[in-house]
C-alpha cells in the first residue's frame, strides 16, 4: 500500500509538472508571436463602415483586412446580401464576427433567433444596443426593470447554448436612482447577461468610463473605443452628433486610462467604432494610437 501511495504521489507530481510545462509552452508561444499572456484583440463594429458597405461589401471588407482587423461586430445588417454570401465575404477576408448584433425585441420575442444567428457566424457574444422607452418621459426605473427581466430570461437561453448576452448602454441610463443611477440598478440586478462599455456614451452621459470599469470589475467583457471632440456638451438621451467622433487619443475620453484599466481587468475585445464621415481616414490613425499604447506598456 505504501508503495502504491508513493507511485500515486509521483504520478500526481509528474502530472503537475506536465501541466506547468504546457502553460509555459503556451506563454512562450504567445511571447514568440509578440502577444502578452493576457492578450487583447482589437476589432471593429462594422456599423463604422456602413456607408461603404452599402456600396460594396467585398471592397469594404478588403479594406478592413488591410487595416489588420480580424474580429468584428455585426450581422444585424447584411447590406442586401444573402446570409451565406455575407458570411462567405467575411471568410474570404479572414474576418470573424465574434459579437453578433441582436435587439431588445428579438431577445424579448425569440431569443433562439439570436442563438441561431450567433451560431451561424461562430460568435461568442450577442449584443444589443438600445432599450425602447418614451423620449418625453425619459428612461425610467420601470423601463429598466422590464429590461432586466428580459436580459435575465434571454441571457439564460443564450448561456445554455454557449453564447454570452451583452448589453451596450447609451447614456440615457445615467439618470439618478437611489444612491446612484439607473445603470447601477441594472448592473446590480442582472444575473445572466454581461455588459459592453462604449466609452464615448459613458462620457456623453456624464460618467467617467475608467471609474465605472473600476466600480464594476468583470461586468464589462468588451469595449467600444471611440474618442470625443473636446468641448462636446453631454447629453442624457442617447443622442450625439456623429461628427464629434475623433481619432483615439485626441479627444476628452481619456482613452489611455480606459485601455490601461481594461487590460488590467483582462478585457479581451476592444472594438473600434467611428460613426463620423471621416472613418476611413480616422480608423487607421486610431489603430496606430492603440499600437503606441501597447509599445509604451512594454
Amino acid at each position: 500500500m505504501v508503495r502504491l501511495r508513493r507511485v500515486g504521489k509521483i504520478m500526481n507530481f509528474i502530472s503537475i509538472i506536465r501541466s506547468k510545462m504546457k502553460t509555459l509552452s503556451a506563454l512562450g508561444l504567445l511571447c514568440a508571436i509578440g502577444l502578452p499572456a493576457n492578450a487583447h484583440e482589437i476589432g471593429m463594429q462594422l456599423y463604422s463602415v456602413r456607408n461603404q458597405m452599402e456600396k460594396s461589401v467585398p471592397d469594404t471588407l478588403a479594406e478592413v483586412k488591410k487595416w489588420g482587423i480580424k474580429v468584428v461586430e455585426g450581422g444585424g445588417n447584411l447590406y442586401n446580401l444573402p446570409v451565406e454570401q455575407f458570411k462567405h465575404e467575411l471568410i474570404q477576408n479572414d474576418i470573424q464576427i465574434v459579437s453578433v448584433d441582436t435587439s431588445y425585441e428579438e431577445l424579448r420575442d425569440n431569443p433562439m433567433a439570436a442563438v441561431y444567428k450567433a451560431r451561424f457566424f461562430g460568435s461568442r457574444f450577442a449584443t444589443f444596443y438600445w432599450i425602447p422607452h418614451d423620449y418625453q418621459k425619459g428612461f425610467t426605473i420601470e423601463d429598466a426593470k422590464q429590461a432586466i427581466d428580459i436580459m435575465n430570461k434571454a441571457g439564460q437561453v443564450l448561456k445554455n447554448n454557449g453564447i454570452t448576452l451583452q448589453y451596450h448602454p447609451h447614456g440615457y441610463e445615467f439618470l439618478p436612482h437611489g444612491n446612484g443611477t439607473i445603470l447601477d440598478y441594472i448592473l446590480e440586478n442582472t444575473q445572466h447577461a454581461a455588459f459592453q462599455m462604449d466609452v464615448f456614451w459613458m462620457k456623453q452621459g456624464g460618467m467617467d468610463p475608467t471609474k465605472v470599469l473600476q466600480k464594476y470589475p468583470g461586468r464589462f467583457l468588451s469595449l467600444h473605443l471611440k474618442d470625443r471632440k473636446h468641448g462636446t456638451p453631454n447629453s442624457s438621451d442617447g443622442k450625439a452628433d456623429v461628427e464629434t467622433n475623433v481619432v483615439l487619443g485626441t479627444g476628452d475620453i481619456g482613452i489611455a486610462n480606459v485601455v490601461k484599466e481594461a487590460k488590467k481587468q483582462g478585457i479581451r475585445y476592444f472594438f473600434l467604432e467611428d460613426e463620423s464621415s471621416r472613418v476611413m481616414q480616422q480608423i487607421p490613425q486610431s489603430l496606430e494610437y492603440l499600437k503606441s499604447l501597447d509599445k509604451h506598456a512594454h
